[in-house]
């Protein structure tokens, strides 16, 4: 009798730890995935190139105390076939533009090369109206979704299929909560060379449902003042940013050793998006990027490889963009998108992302960059397509 009434006393908690989401936190926490991705470059009048890659990322939590935990996530990546057997191409992937070197090409052969990368390792404390870290993370001060002049620490390329987690900094953050919506951060980046440092302030508030924020400091070698603001329109998300960079000298030395001039520029970018109601879930984003001093590049490859910056956005002082997406099935998205650059460079893409199980994701893109003859894309016309096969657990 007594064993019977303990055992009604102990139900309820028993019963409670079988309840997802009622089970006690555990200290740690390991998730991730493993993907297999094939890409095939189809090139106008020239040689096609076909790669793989096996990528697996590893993201790891420990939680001292519920106001203090440690992050770490590393990306593993193996490629082989054509593009593996080129030195820069291994040079770009295994660059690391922050102030710790956390990136390595281990494993090479003739046309292969493993590569790790520790995209996020930080400790972070936290309490009712202060946060603190440190470490390498991402500082997503971004109000748009497609291009982000106030993302001035990491910014990234709205071409990348295989980085959803995007890139991360080298930095200090502090956080003062100062009421509904509305905070202050503080950010530090450090560079190798001091004149590189980057640092800034952003206040973040609202006011009658409009989501605003200001930004001032320094990125790199120049000087920013930002703004952006967000709200619900007739139905639709308008989103609006735009910063000026103005340098903290009149040239800059590159790695090649030649004198870059260094102009103020003004990075702008309006963004309207909506979701129309509908058994397909119809998706629609327009968005238009205007830069005052666009940067010089000199060919596509360049550009599309290289790390982008929120003064980079673009190579053009217009660029427009828009894309379009609904449900086939409760399992199948497909998107459809374009980007038109001022010199008639033009983008084309179609992607469809199949949910296989409750742990499996087929995901595949097709990708079309060309223009006029004489514009960037139109010197090289080609073609991207993607396969990508994932695991998450």
């Amino acid at each position: 009798m007594r064993v019977f009434i303990v055992s009604l006393l102990l139900l309820p908690l028993l019963l409670q730890a079988q309840i997802p989401g009622l089970e006690p936190e555990k200290d740690w926490e390991l998730s991730g995935y493993v993907n297999y991705m094939m890409t095939g470059t189809l090139i106008d009048g020239g040689e096609d190139l076909f790669d793989h890659q096996v990528h697996n990322r590893l993201d790891f939590e420990y939680r001292f105390s519920s106001q203090l935990r440690f992050n770490a996530s590393v990306r593993n990546r193996l490629f082989w076939g054509d593009s593996a057997q080129s030195e820069l191409y291994r040079e770009v992937i295994g660059f690391d533009p922050g102030y710790l070197d956390l990136t390595f090409n281990w494993g090479e052969g003739s046309d292969f090369f493993a590569n790790s990368q520790f995209d996020r390792l930080y400790a972070d404390w936290h309490s009712d109206n202060y946060q603190g870290r440190v470490g390498r993370f991402r500082i997503n001060w971004g109000m748009n979704t497609i291009w982000n002049p106030n993302d001035i620490f990491n910014s990234y390329s709205i071409y990348d299929v295989d980085y959803p987690e995007r890139p991360g900094t080298d930095a200090l953050y502090l956080t003062r909560k100062l009421g509904y919506a509305s905070e202050l951060n503080l950010a530090f980046s450090p560079s190798e060379d001091s004149e590189l440092h980057s640092y800034s302030a952003r206040y973040l508030f609202n006011v009658a449902n409009w989501d605003a924020q200001v930004i001032v400091g320094k990125a790199n070698l120049d000087f920013v003042i930002g703004a952006g603001l967000a709200t619900d329109l007739a139905g639709a998300s308008l989103k609006a940013e735009s910063t000026l960079f103005s340098p903290t000298k009149d040239e800059w030395q590159t790695a090649d050793g030649n004198l870059q001039p260094l102009t103020t520029s003004v990075v702008s970018s309006v963004e309207l998006g909506y979701n129309f109601s509908g058994a397909r879930n119809w998706m629609s984003t327009v968005a238009l990027l205007h830069i005052t001093e666009p940067q010089d590049v000199q060919n596509a490859i360049v550009f599309l490889n290289l790390p982008l910056t929120a003064r980079t956005l673009s190579f053009t002082e217009f660029t427009a963009y828009a894309d379009l997406g609904f449900e086939i099935t409760p399992l199948n998205r497909i998107v459809f998108s374009g980007s038109y650059y001022d010199d008639d460079s033009f983008y084309l893409g179609v992607s469809s992302t199949s949910s296989l199980s409750n742990d499996w994701q087929l995901v595949l893109v097709a990708q079309r960059f060309d223009g006029a003859s004489d514009s960037l894309f139109g010197q090289t016309p080609n073609t991207l397509i993607f396969a990508n096969l994932g695991w998450n657990f």
